[in-house]
């Protein structure tokens, strides 16, 4: 007699059901802080927001209680190079593999989540290693935030995006280097083969590369605007390092999306900014590590001095570009100072200018809307993904509290939990 067996399909797994209470949750869409809230995650994902008591917890959900903690969504780093060793710099560098960088660039990616950052734009990285490590990401084999990437950076021959350290004998030159329109719209189509999420120029010369100048105009207009217009028809978006005010007027003119470092800006860059809706990606900090800590990472001489003369003039420009209105997205340049220690920067925000909930709206829902991700994260808000950070402070007396973060996490796991006031248990 044959034994009967029943096939059918299997019914799907219920999705974990967490339940965070925040003693103050910042709303970083309104502007304000609310008190006593509930959090409630489904899976990956919010599912409902509101006030203790109004929020109905299933039961069996899994409790956190950061009742006396103040709550925020993940914050976002819109510039950084991951698989940059900051005490690698100059020539020290020439001696690392891509491979080694993809492999700091897994350590630099775990420092960077559990500071707080669950989403990450890498911009700029040799041999497609933040593809490497996005994807790693993606499929679990490492730990790290969120993360889009851009691959090797475009840039003229002799530019800030080439290597200019080698001899004439070497006869080497970056794989981002494309001169002219046409070679140009040929490499944008190069690095979204391999897997770029955005494309990243270089309009200008550079603080730390060899022999070029930061105010002087690198790419032509013709050739930014070749550049965007290839991105966009393959729905990239662009981020264009400029530090010089023409370059940087001229990449806005050609439609990039961002503005990165925009040190010496003017008022009409700044007024053509705010007209097409560009963001401004400023790196104040990193000043400070650049002139204390330099020469030991073997930063050249020369770029040390140009960092005299930029870094200031950077700073005074972004109180000059908030207070025009323009839109100043939260990046770093994280690579060039050590990962991990990204929020130092909010404290620099605050002094030019912002106020903390500025600061903390940089850092979230402006960085999410320059990235195109504003519905996926930046906010805490139904629908969007369960990245959350705790601090012990209050950000908003002390936004320097941003630098102790004590509770991460990432799409409803927790990967961080240090608060001594976070309890986790089942809900009755």
């Amino acid at each position: 007699m044959g034994l009967a067996v029943a096939v059918g399909a299997a019914e799907p797994a219920a999705e974990a059901v967490v339940a965070v209470r925040a003693g103050a949750l910042v709303d970083t869409v309104a502007g304000r802080v609310l008190s006593d809230q509930i959090i409630l995650i489904e899976g990956e994902r919010v599912r409902a927001v509101g006030p203790s008591g109004t929020v109905s917890i299933p039961a069996g959900a899994q409790r956190i209680d950061l009742g006396r903690a103040t709550v925020l969504p993940g914050l976002i780093e819109a510039h950084a190079h991951l698989t940059s060793d900051p005490f690698r710099a100059g020539y020290q560098g020439l001696g690392v593999s891509a491979i080694r960088e993809a492999l700091y660039g897994a350590k630099a990616a775990r420092d960077t989540l559990e500071a707080g950052f669950t989403t990450v734009r890498n911009v700029g990285a040799g041999a497609y290693g933040d593809v490497a490590l996005r994807d790693a990401i993606n499929d679990g084999d490492i730990p790290g935030p969120r993360l889009l990437v851009s691959g090797p950076a475009l840039g003229i021959k002799g530019g800030h995006c080439d290597n200019n350290l080698l001899a004439p004998d070497f006869n080497y030159t970056a794989e981002g280097v494309a001169d002219g329109p046409w070679a140009a719209r040929a490499k944008v189509r190069e690095v979204v083969k391999y897997g770029a999420d955005v494309i990243k120029l270089c309009a200008t010369g550079g603080v730390l590369s060899k022999n070029t100048d930061p105010g002087v105009q690198q790419y032509t207009f013709e050739e930014m605007q070749a550049i965007v217009e290839e991105a966009h028809k393959l729905g990239r978006k662009v981020a264009a390092h400029a530090h010089g005010a023409e370059g940087i007027k001229q990449a806005i003119r050609a439609g990039v999306d961002s503005i990165e470092h925009a040190s010496l800006i003017d008022a009409e860059g700044m007024r053509l900014a705010r007209q097409k809706g560009t963001a401004l990606v400023m790196d104040i900090y990193v000043d400070e590590f650049i002139l204390a800590e330099g020469e030991r990472a073997g930063i050249l001489p020369e770029s040390l001095e140009k960092e005299r003369k930029v870094g200031q003039l950077q700073r005074d420009n972004f109180r000059r570009a908030l207070a025009a209105g323009d839109r100043i997205v939260f990046g770093t340049d994280a690579g060039v100072y050590p990962h991990g220690t990204n929020a130092k920067q909010f404290a620099y925000m605050v002094q030019y200018g912002m106020t903390p909930m500025q600061a903390i709206q940089a850092a979230t829902v402006n960085a999410a809307e320059l990235l195109g991700w504003q519905d996926k994260v930046g906010s805490l808000t139904p629908g969007k993904y369960a990245d959350l950070i705790a601090v012990e402070a209050d950000p908003l007396k002390d936004v320097s509290a941003l630098t102790r973060v004590s509770f991460v996490m990432k799409g409803g796991r927790v990967v961080k939990s240090a608060a001594p006031s976070a309890t986790v248990g089942q809900a009755r």
